[in-house]
């Protein structure tokens, strides 16, 4: 268990990703350094790396890191029972690492509260978007967890919630952060819950399907 500052030099144009604190979390070695020299490279600060799913949980308690990266399948504890103890925590996002194999763990992972994934092997250039959509999620989260109040409601709320943005991108265009932000006006002009104006929203598309 590995928990030190990046030294290495930020290249030019990175900047606005460079306060974004990650932990890192794969039982193998070469995973975890190459994830590290990737994300340094685009200009996140690794604060810590771990070899299972225990050691990350303790890790980001001490270091509260901005989101936590981990391989789905780790000795100890997997990459799914510590998401879900980082989401009960309220200690940071978490983002999977997985493979075409593992896909069917991927419900599991939601209900844990995973916020997004990365699938094996990867490039450096899916990473950030991967990353950026995970934070966007996580702050969307945290506006729903608000809302709702209850973690278990919070979850169930945020399933139907994704769905709904899934319609309101294909039907407008629109991206993910927005279709999000249109249920959330929707909810605040008609005083209804934002899972209710979800739920109308997927109703409206399947009465239209028919």
């Amino acid at each position: 268990m590995v928990a030190v500052p990046s030294l290495r030099p930020q290249k030019e144009g990175v900047t606005k990703v460079a306060q974004t604190r990650v932990v890192i979390a794969d039982d193998e070695s070469i995973i975890r350094m190459d994830l590290k020299e990737m994300l340094s490279g685009l200009g996140y600060q690794v604060v810590g790396e771990a070899g299972d799913g225990r050691q990350a949980i303790n890790l980001s308690r001490e270091l509260k890191p901005d989101l936590v990266i981990m391989d789905i399948k780790m000795p100890e504890m997997d990459g799914i029972q510590a998401a879900r103890v980082l989401t009960e925590e309220k200690i940071a996002p978490v983002l999977l690492l997985t493979a075409y194999s593992q896909q069917e763990l991927v419900s599991g992972a939601r209900e844990a509260g995973v916020v997004g994934y990365i699938v094996k092997p990867f490039r450096q250039d899916e990473l950030m978007p991967a990353i950026e959509v995970a934070l966007s999620r996580f702050r969307e989260f945290r506006e729903l967890e608000k809302e709702m109040g209850d973690l278990k409601e919070t979850l169930e709320a945020r399933k139907v919630i994704e769905r709904a943005k899934g319609v309101l991108m294909d039907q407008y265009g629109l991206k993910e952060a927005d279709a999000f932000r249109r249920i959330q006006k929707l909810s605040m002009d008609t005083r209804k819950s934002m899972r209710e104006i979800a739920e109308a929203i997927l109703l409206a598309r399947e009465i239209d399907k028919n």
